[in-house]
This record gives structure tokens, C-alpha cells and sequence, in this order.
């Protein structure tokens, strides 16, 4: 009975840790396996299609099917009223960007448990904008964050700390604290960055975690799969990497940032479209993303963002700055 609460305790807390399991009839060796492919939680099981866990030495079929099936009773997997949904949904926390106009556009601000995809040319303000969120993130939640930690995987080498701690001093937070609560990664190829999921989802299930930023997801796939013979090799591993982002998302509920690069259009088409820029990644990326917003730049210091794709927000657009102290409210 005991037991039963604890796990119903867990529950409430957040994703169920691998180990509870255990009591439910599988052995150490299964769970140590389990740890060994990158599956931290039930949760993380419970999503995983059979054939995923079949590839993982020493799990049979009938094992396969068992842990299944244990995951299940511990994780609710059917239907749910559209009330309880909703219900949920008004619960959820939204992450300011550090401009009221911009959380204006967004409704709140950045959701957490969805991917919010951010693209535009180069001076646009996307790596401004990841380092601002992985401030306000830590932020308690009355003050528009998520009180907790912030990982950001760097596959451009382009994150500076020296902008935290600038962020950290508009706020009123100790610098130190700040940097301490962000946990940095440098990807250096696509097998790379999709390894560091597995590593971040270790340490989500430990600590948590309200952030998940990757600046950028797709530009080492821009230079490891080059020309039309490599597309299809591109787009299947592209989405796998989409897809374990979505895990992390619905596993921990952690708000998942992601900078795409963009590309010309150079066919006839374009002679005819005012911005001839579209993002990079195709329908797999598009379809990957909840929220996607376009930057683009303004006068001077300004740069304005469209909202180019939302299952809930109008398409509409907001006018923010890049100031010294982060991403903040143009001036009149």
C-alpha cells in the first residue's frame, strides 16, 4: 500500500522513474538495459513502438511485449474527455521571452511540452533570443518562468555566457546561480546531437529541467548530408531526432526551443513572392514543430516576428529589440 502511494506521489511530481518497474516484475539486468538505450522513465517506454526495443541487445520479443505491458498499467495511454484536456492545458506554463509584445503574439509566451521552432536569416535574433530563455526560464513562475534548469546544445558555437549574465543582471538574479542552472553541450555532427538527447534525457529524470533549447537543429545537417543523393538519408535521421525531441517534451513537459536556418528560393516561383525565404528541413520539420515563427529584421535594433505556423494562434505579427540586456520591447 505504501509502495502504491509513493508511486502515485511520483506521479504527481512528474514522470515515473524507470526503476519502479522493478515491482512489477522485471529484473535489474532489464532495467540497467533499459537505462543503456537512453529509456530513463516509464513514461519513455511507454511511448517506444516494440520494434525500438527490440534492437536493444538481449530484449526478446516476449520480453519486448512484457515491459510493454507493464509500462502501460503504470502510464495512461487511452482516451480522455475534452474537458480534462482542457483542464490541462489551462494549467500549463507558458515562459516570457523578456518582451511584452512578443508574449503578446504568443499568447503568454513559449509553451512548455510543445516544440517551438524559431527561424530566420543570420542577424535575425534567434541565438539572442535562446540566451534570454535560458534566463527567464529559471525565473520563478509568478515572474513569467518555469523554476527550473535550462539545457542548450550548441551545434554552431555560438553560445556566450557573458549574454547570460547580462540577462541575469536585468532580472536582478545572481550571475553565478545562473550559469550554474544551464547545462551547455557542444554538438559537433548529427550523431552527435541526437546522442545528446539520450544524455539530456538522463538528467532531466534526475533534476528538473524547463527548458530544452538547440541552436541550431538543422545547420550540421546542412554540411553531413550534402546534394538530392542524401535527402531521404537526411530527412529519416532529421526525424528521428524531431521525434525524441517530442519524447522529452510529452515525457517531462519541458518547453522545447529550436532555431532553424533558411534557404532561397531561386526557381521561377520566387519572382513573384515579396520574401523568397522559406525554412530549411522541409514537411518533416514543419510537421514536427507546434508553434514556428518567423524572424525577420526591422530598422536598427528592431526585428519583427510573424507567426508562420500554430495550431491556436492567429497569424499575425509583433515588433521587439535586441538591447544590451537581452530581447526586450522596441522603443517608440
Amino acid at each position: 500500500m505504501q509502495q502504491e502511494e509513493q508511486v502515485i506521489e511520483e506521479e504527481i511530481a512528474g514522470p515515473l522513474k524507470i526503476e519502479v518497474l522493478e515491482s512489477h516484475g522485471l529484473n535489474s539486468t532489464d532495467i540497467s538495459k533499459l537505462k543503456e538505450a537512453g529509456y530513463f522513465t516509464v513514461e519513455a517506454v511507454a511511448f517506444t513502438p516494440k520494434k525500438q526495443l527490440l534492437t536493444i541487445k538481449g530484449v526478446s520479443e516476449a520480453k519486448a511485449e512484457k515491459i510493454l505491458v507493464e509500462a502501460s498499467k503504470l502510464v495512461p495511454l487511452g482516451f480522455t474527455t475534452a474537458t480534462d484536456y482542457h483542464q490541462r492545458r489551462a494549467e500549463m506554463i507558458t515562459i516570457s521571452t523578456g518582451s511584452k509584445s512578443l508574449d503578446q503574439l504568443l499568447g503568454g509566451g513559449i509553451e512548455t511540452g510543445g516544440i517551438t521552432e524559431i527561424f530566420g536569416e543570420f542577424r535575425t535574433g534567434k541565438t539572442q533570443l535562446c540566451h534570454t530563455l535560458a534566463v527567464i526560464c529559471q525565473l520563478p513562475t509568478d515572474m513569467g518562468g518555469a523554476d527550473g534548469k535550462c539545457m542548450y546544445i550548441d551545434t554552431e558555437g555560438t553560445f556566450r555566457p557573458e549574454r547570460l549574465l547580462a540577462v541575469a543582471e536585468r532580472y536582478g538574479m545572481n550571475g553565478e546561480e545562473v550559469l550554474e542552472n544551464v547545462a551547455v553541450a557542444r554538438a559537433y555532427n548529427s550523431d552527435h546531437q541526437l546522442k545528446l538527447l539520450a544524455s539530456a534525457a538522463a538528467m532531466m529524470s534526475e533534476t528538473r529541467f524547463a527548458m530544452l533549447i538547440v541552436d541550431s537543429a538543422t545547420a550540421l545537417y546542412r554540411t553531413d548530408y550534402s546534394g538530392r543523393g542524401e535527402l531521404s538519408a537526411r530527412q529519416v535521421h532529421l526525424a528521428g531526432f524531431l521525434r525524441m525531441l517530442m519524447r522529452l517534451c510529452d515525457e517531462f513537459g519541458v518547453a522545447c526551443v529550436i532555431t532553424n536556418q533558411v534557404v532561397a528560393q531561386v526557381d521561377g516561383a520566387s519572382m513573384f513572392q515579396a520574401d523568397p525565404k522559406k525554412p530549411i528541413g522541409g514537411n518533416i520539420m514543419a510537421h514536427a514543430s507546434t508553434t514556428r515563427l518567423y524572424l525577420r529584421k526591422g530598422r536598427g535594433e528592431t526585428r519583427i516576428c510573424k507567426i508562420y505556423d500554430s495550431p491556436c494562434l492567429p497569424e499575425s505579427e509583433a515588433v521587439f529589440a535586441i538591447n544590451a540586456d537581452g530581447i526586450g520591447d522596441a522603443k517608440e
